[in-house]
């Protein structure tokens, strides 16, 4: 875990776009791991099982085998029963049901293994919201990214109109508040920046500026 880099923060703060160009430079793997929690959000919609129902959600765990695949490039695959299913993860249903997947211990002590056995392999930029905090406490870089709420709420409806959903920036940002409710103050692994981490808030920064600023702190803690 000592060659990987953690990147943390709240949801459209720029963690995604970044690990992905960090991790091309530096020659990486990429796992947004808010992608496994997304997958099994879409195999519970997909088999009709009651959210509210955790040890239903519990035994999807059981029922379904998720992995990670990558490939030369790096780029990551999530798959369930051996199938990717990487291009429905960014559905509007999955979105809107992911925190609850998020919240249930089973899931996470699941999801947490899985990524450490990927962090163990190293070369890897991991991106979520535990990475510096619990999955990988040892990564050589922790960066915790952060934006204002609006700000983020801009970047998250431009990306879903882009994706050809139709819905209102005002809904955006209420969805992201509440998500960020959910995020912060979860009694399992709540988003938090780790003690060691170097928070870099990313208004008004393009994303090659937030790059050089992770690529110089590597350069720091050889």
């Amino acid at each position: 875990m000592k060659n990987s880099i953690a990147i943390d923060g709240p949801v459209a703060s720029g963690k995604t776009v970044v690990g992905r160009l960090l991790a091309r430079r530096l020659g990486y793997k990429i796992l947004d791991t808010g992608l496994m929690y997304r997958a099994i959000t879409w195999q519970a919609l997909e088999d009709y099982v009651d959210f509210e129902d955790s040890t239903s959600v519990v035994l999807l765990l059981q029922k379904h085998k998720l992995d990670v695949a990558f490939d030369d490039e790096g780029q990551a695959a999530i798959r369930i029963d051996g199938q990717d299913v990487t291009k429905h993860l960014r559905l509007q249903s999955v979105e809107q049901m992911v925190s609850r997947i998020a919240r249930i211990r089973e899931v996470r002590d699941a999801m947490v293994a899985l990524q450490r056995n990927i962090g163990r392999q190293g070369q890897v930029v991991m991106v979520g919201r535990d990475i510096g905090t619990i999955v990988l406490p040892d990564a050589k870089v922790k960066v915790y990214l952060t934006a204002a709420v609006e700000e983020r709420a801009r970047r998250r409806h431009t990306e879903m109109e882009n994706l050809g959903m139709r819905i209102k920036y005002k809904q955006v940002l209420r969805d992201l508040e509440q998500r960020d409710s959910l995020d912060f103050k979860r009694e399992i692994a709540p988003l938090r920046p780790a003690e060691d981490a170097t928070e870099v808030v990313t208004d008004g920064l393009n994303v090659e500026d937030v790059v050089e600023r992770v690529v110089s702190l590597l350069g720091k803690r050889k």
